[in-house]
């Protein structure tokens, strides 16, 4: 091990001492209400079979460590504290130091349940590390003195996390315990929260989150909140730690109905319209009752659809036999393209996150046009006559809660064909605990604060913009709600008939988009010229034609995880 391994000298250890700077705690702006009575949701801890856990979040910090070159923010570890009596820790925690602290780690004990009866084995569900293996250590007057280790587990058992000191010597072998292997799932790298940008491989050092490899609400892997870190950058290895299993198939932690109304009228988001929007929502009765109409492959005439869409083939796949457009007539046509928003409700889909630890909620609006799109080109701004525009847009946001306490961890906003997580701790609240929800000019996409979004290459300056900011136009979802599937609560939710549609919401469209593009290179000045080929390789896809967008439940994110 070479010197600088070595254990801190007292004058080390000062500058270290003046380096630490707590971070301050996140909170949301209000208290939590009191929930609805029910079963295992809120009750600070949940079974997973033979292992019971609790959400840890408050820490001790360890220590901090900032990048070689540039000015990127370091990276700050912590010990969990507070752990109950008979739980014991997994690994430690980290993230970025210029971020407010908010975070958790889950602790473990063992238990006896009838969930995992028939599956137990003969050996204990946790057992201490037989040892340690330095994975890095860092003595520097920049940043300190710092060592991270991986538990070496017995065999059959599985490490969850790494563990952090502030000296070389091992860490107690009573510190972590190790997971029966059978009780575990994969996990795989997230997020990159650290890189040390060292000149040569000997000093490059990555940290990441980690997060299960299966995701969605069928899937089982719980997230145990540790991190990973490697001298690799290759984030497809195979982690040397792993994630939780729930093996309780009940998933008594879930909320109940009472508890879904409950949460959703503490946290629904306001959903704000750009000012200048046209293309507003509507509900879906709204849209059945004005003349919209069913198609099928041969058929010249469209049917009429009645308010909840009972003539709509049910189930089966986008086969393309089918598909929705709007009113023959012109007038009728323009009058259901801008949509009403007196009518718009936010359809919820309420589901499983995270193997039972947390919560899903999935808040789906409608508008019955999507507008055409704008191409921001530097400092040029071309407003496009018909390309981007498409009939039927479906776009969401989702809500993960915690099933420890009920406390809104983040919320996904969609972007298109994508979309980000934004941690709770990064919204913009109103009213409480309801965060802002705001939808882009003509594409509806959903972002968390105002501003202008490029689609495309941002770095350039080129693409699709998506402007977004406050109006008189919004929808309060946290009141205009309609639950529409909650599949683990069994019958209780009713499914409408239109959410068993699989098929297209619109006509598939193609632009002509070579002569707006021309346009666009003809206004542009001669040092922003690109040759066509270039410029359209720059844009979004789906600016140049487009199938109809099928529904809800035809997403891959209906039962999987949501896109990033």
């Amino acid at each position: 091990m070479s010197c600088w391994w070595q254990c801190c000298a007292s004058s080390c250890a000062r500058d270290y001492e003046e380096f630490l700077q707590e971070s301050e705690p996140f909170s949301l702006p209000s208290p939590l209400p009191q929930w609805p009575k029910g079963k295992g949701f809120a009750t600070g801890k949940i079974s997973l079979g033979e292992v019971e856990v609790v959400q840890i979040t408050e820490f001790d910090q360890i220590w901090s460590c900032r990048p070689l070159l540039g000015m990127a923010s370091g990276v700050t570890f912590y010990e969990p504290s507070g752990i109950p009596a008979g739980y014991f820790s997994l690994g430690h925690y980290c993230q970025p130091s210029d971020q407010k602290l908010r975070g958790y780690v889950l602790a473990a004990k063992c238990i006896s349940s009838d969930a995992s009866e028939g599956l137990k084995s003969n050996s204990p569900a946790l057992e201490k590390p037989l040892s340690y293996t330095l994975v890095w250590g860092e003595d520097t007057h920049r940043n300190g003195c710092g060592y991270i280790w991986l538990p070496n587990p017995p065999k059959g058992y599985k490490a969850m996390g790494f563990v952090v000191t502030t000296g070389a010597d091992e860490p107690d072998l009573e510190g972590v315990r190790c997971v029966r292997a059978d009780l575990t799932e994969s996990c795989e790298v997230g997020e990159l929260i650290y890189d040390r940008n060292g000149l040569f491989s000997s000093g490059q050092f990555y940290v990441w989150n980690t997060r299960p490899c299966e995701r969605g609400m069928l899937c089982r892997g719980v997230p145990v909140g540790t991190f990973y870190c490697s001298r690799d950058d290759n984030s497809s290895e195979e982690l040397s730690i792993a994630c939780l299993k729930n093996l309780d198939s009940s998933l008594m932690a879930m909320p109940n109905l009472n508890q879904v109304h409950a949460l959703i009228k503490h946290y629904g988001p306001t959903l704000y319209f750009h000012p200048d929007e046209v293309y507003l929502p509507s509900s879906v009765p709204w849209f059945f009752e004005n003349g919209s109409l069913l198609y099928k492959e041969g058929m010249d005439k469209g049917l009429a659809i009645d308010s909840n869409g009972s003539i709509l083939p049910s189930g089966g796949i986008n086969d393309g036999e089918f598909w929705l457009d709007l009113p023959e007539e012109d007038k009728g046509r323009d009058y259901v393209k801008v949509g009403n928003i007196e009518t718009a409700e936010l359809y919820v889909h309420v589901k499983s996150a995270s193997g039972g630890a947390f919560t899903d909620i999935a808040m789906w609006i409608f508008c019955p046009f999507n507008g055409p799109a704008t191409i921001k080109v530097g400092s040029f701004n071309f407003p496009l006559d018909t390309i981007g525009e498409h009939i039927g847009d479906w776009e969401h946001y989702t809500l993960r809660v915690s099933n420890f306490n009920g406390e809104l961890w983040s919320v996904y906003y969609s972007e298109h064909s994508g979309g980000r997580w934004v941690d709770a701790s990064e919204l913009e609240f109103i009213n409480g605990n309801k965060a802002i929800v705001y939808a882009s000019k003509n594409g509806h996409a959903s972002f968390a604060h105002e501003g202008c979004y490029i689609q495309g290459s941002s770095k350039l300056g080129i693409g699709a913009r998506n402007d977004c900011a406050k109006s008189n136009y919004s929808v309060d979802s946290s009141t205009r709600y309609q639950i529409v599937a909650a599949e683990y609560l069994g019958d209780i939710v009713a499914e409408p008939p239109w959410l068993q549609y699989m098929r297209e919401w619109g006509p598939t469209i193609v632009y002509s988009s070579a002569t707006e593009l021309d346009k666009i290179l003809n206004d542009l000045p001669f040092f922003l010229r690109f040759s066509l080929e270039s410029l359209i390789e720059l844009f979004p896809t789906e600016l140049y034609g487009e199938e109809g967008p099928t529904g809800p439940k035809e997403k891959d994110n209906w039962l999987g995880d949501e896109r990033c």
